[in-house]
């Protein structure tokens, strides 16, 4: 029992420091970055204003890239689409890039005259799509956007805008979900994107975007470089190969990409498993981004928004519990509050799972709920990588509206 107590008071004031430091990196990844950018960008543009660029007088030719496996269901929505943007015709160069698909796929796009299809048998991945098809591109800009996203019709000029600006290499644009037709935490996934659209606005605004989602990015297509085909997200690669170059990643509210929600939370964790072993594989292979000496702001964004995220901040989080309850055993007040806080917490993540069960929604519950959700797959994500190391290909979630 004596050496209970004493063991208790030796190691005390390290299981502080692991509560505080757990605390800190948690509330500074979802809170404290956002706070921080906020006040930063505001005193910038007190002083000088982000700059407007101008739509070029002659509009450049453009490819529109649209790798897709086995989407018959959604060629003809995604060719009015196209068909609805208003970029001259004559200047928009359309391409699909449908390996290993075993569908009605190919012979659906052989009704549209105007587009390019390329098609091999074997499926190897979104990556190595995109490595095949853009020797095809000739065009100075390629925008990249998926089969089951539907942009707005001036996505394109105001991509070709923000490239006005010779400092940008790739434009990211904006990813918007229609909850709707959500049900339970799947409406977590709107609220979460409209968080990140936020802090992407605020990043470019202090310096450049970190990364872009694959729903809808640009880049100048000298800039393209191959990858590794086993690549799980290509498009934050990519996007962050071209701003280790010095050049800038631009974010444009005004060029956006609709997509409904997840079908259902089994499907959202497929989603988010792959995407937290392609954070995973991201970090490793963007290490050298580490250098803040090189890198300057880029690397304080990179690290702030993106690797504490698939990295450090799960573990913290799912550590302060029994750090916690080890401290609030000494009887200390403030340690007893913060456990009741976190267990009540858990409790409302925990009713959120329960009434997402039985397709009820409630923002007060989806909130935690999705928060635990997106953590806990962060963890299960480095077992995935582990798993599927040299595999590139994944299986695609279902969505609302498709089958």
């Amino acid at each position: 029992m004596i050496y209970t107590k004493n063991y208790m008071e030796q190691t005390y004031p390290l299981f502080v420091f692991l509560f505080w430091f757990g605390l800190f990196i948690v509330f500074y990844t979802y809170i404290g970055y956002g706070i921080l950018l906020y006040l930063i960008v505001h005193i910038k543009e007190t002083v000088k204003k982000k700059a407007i660029h101008p739509l070029p007088a002659s509009l450049p030719d453009v490819t529109l890239f649209i790798a897709a496996y086995n989407e018959e269901d959604i060629v003809r929505q995604k060719m009015e689409n196209c068909r609805d943007l208003s970029y001259p015709s004559d200047k928009l160069r359309i391409v699909w890039v449908t390996d290993g698909s075993d569908d009605h796929t190919n012979e659906r796009l052989a009704a549209y005259e105007d587009v390019s299809v390329f098609f091999t048998p074997e499926r190897k991945g979104k990556t190595e799509a995109l490595n095949r098809g853009m020797q095809y591109v000739s065009t100075p800009y390629v925008v990249f956007t998926d089969a089951n996203t539907m942009l707005n019709t001036e996505a394109i000029k105001e991509i070709v805008r923000c490239f006005s600006n010779p400092k940008v290499g790739c434009v990211a644009g904006e990813k918007r979900v229609d909850t709707q037709s959500a049900q339970g935490a799947t409406a977590g996934e709107g609220f979460y994107w409209k968080y990140e659209s936020a802090l992407k606005d605020l990043d470019d605004r202090l310096y450049s975007a970190v990364g872009a989602a694959g729903e809808l990015f640009a880049i100048q297509t000298r800039l393209f470089e191959q990858m590794p085909s086993d690549t799980l997200l290509d498009d934050f690669i990519l996007s962050l190969r071209i701003a280790a170059k010095g050049y800038k990643i631009a974010y444009c509210k005004e060029a956006y990409a609709t997509e409904t929600t997840s079908l259902n939370m089994k499907e959202e964790e497929k989603r988010k498993i792959r995407i937290a072993a392609g954070g995973l594989q991201s970090v490793w292979r963007l290490r050298g981004l580490f250098n803040i000496f090189r890198y300057g702001m880029l690397s304080f964004q990179y690290i702030s928004h993106r690797v504490l995220r698939w990295t450090l901040t799960p573990l913290m989080l799912f550590l302060l519990l029994p750090v916690n309850l080890i401290l609030a055993l000494s009887g200390n007040p403030f340690y007893i509050g913060t456990l009741t806080l976190q267990l009540l917490f858990y409790v409302a993540a925990y009713a959120g799972y329960r009434m997402e069960q039985r397709n009820l929604r409630n923002k007060l519950l989806f909130i935690p709920y999705y928060f635990i959700f997106m953590n806990v797959n962060v963890i299960r994500g480095f077992f995935y990588l582990n798993k599927n190391k040299g595999n590139g290909t994944w299986s695609k979630a279902k969505r609302k509206g498709t089958d």
